[in-house]
């Protein structure tokens, strides 16, 4: 028997209406906790609902649900919803037409006890927070190799100052064993007596995903960092325990490179702009007393 070839489009068509046609797909209520949620200037919201075994991929379109509570990384919620395919990606979703809050996530709580527990013994505190110079010759990034962060931090120091020297300690930055390799990153660069300022970068995430600069080993080496230490971690909107330690959190990576590299550009141009104006003071001089 010789098999019928579907094209893609029928195929997700055939999905979307099976799954359509299942009643409990049809009205389902879910519990779990948001993850990586964006709120969009459409005013749709995305995030993935997840359990600790699995995620799910949920959308809120704007204006179906009114009053609807603030949505936030970390916090359990119970949807009510159905279940269907976007075919154009061939991805199923929930279609969310009423949420509530049911609690706080795991992770969240387990972030702000970290966060309260180092706030009250200190680390934070803005007086152990060391200067960062406004110059570097060698500046040290701990990051992912193969991220868009460390590309971000390459391009910004290549048009800003070309003449820093960017070491770049590679490590991975999530899963079970990255936050011991970001450890060992940074005891390494403070063994380097030429190394002036660090930056730890990855780009953004869900908590899940940036969760090893959430850990207590990474906070304290962080704190105990004789070089000063930038904390570029995630988006703007992404806040870590690492932020809150080191002694400048930026928001993106590039802009860290932006806040730590001096713009020689800049400084090229203000030092010309001095010697004309020394010069033309000097000339008139020169004539005011009838030399020339």
């Amino acid at each position: 028997m010789k098999l019928k070839t579907f094209s893609v489009s029928e195929v997700n068509k055939y999905i979307k209406s099976y799954i359509n046609g299942n009643p409990i797909l049809n009205n389902i209520k879910i519990e779990g906790e948001i993850s990586n949620y964006k709120l969009y200037d459409s005013g749709h919201s995305y995030f993935s609902l997840k359990d600790e075994n699995s995620k799910i991929s949920c959308v809120i379109f704007k204006g179906v649900i009114d009053n609807m509570i603030e949505l936030s990384d970390g916090i359990k919620v119970e949807i009510t919803g159905n279940v269907s395919v976007y075919e154009k990606e061939g991805r199923y979703q929930i279609y969310v037409k009423n949420i509530v809050k049911s609690g706080i996530g795991n992770l969240f709580i387990k972030f702000e006890e970290l966060k309260k527990k180092l706030e009250l013994e200190g680390l934070f505190e803005a007086s152990h927070k060391k200067n960062i110079p406004k110059f570097q010759d060698k500046l040290a990034v701990i990051t992912s190799p193969k991220g868009a962060a460390i590309r971000d931090i390459i391009s910004v120091s290549q048009r800003r100052n070309p003449m820093t020297d960017l070491l770049i300690f590679p490590v991975t930055v999530q899963g079970d064993m990255s936050k011991y390799e970001i450890v060992e990153a940074i005891k390494l660069a403070n063994s380097l007596s030429d190394i002036d300022l660090i930056i730890i970068s990855r780009g953004g995430g869900s908590i899940e995903e940036l969760w090893s600069f959430n850990e207590e080993i990474v906070a304290r080496e962080i704190y105990n960092s004789r070089i000063p230490v930038i904390s570029a971690v995630g988006h703007e909107t992404d806040f870590t325990i690492s932020d809150f330690v080191a002694d400048l959190r930026a928001p993106t990576p590039s802009a860290a490179a932006e806040m730590a590299l001096a713009d020689t550009a800049y400084i090229k141009a203000q030092i010309f702009d001095y010697y004309k104006k020394a010069v033309s003071i000097t000339e008139n001089k020169v004539k005011y007393f009838g030399i020339l």
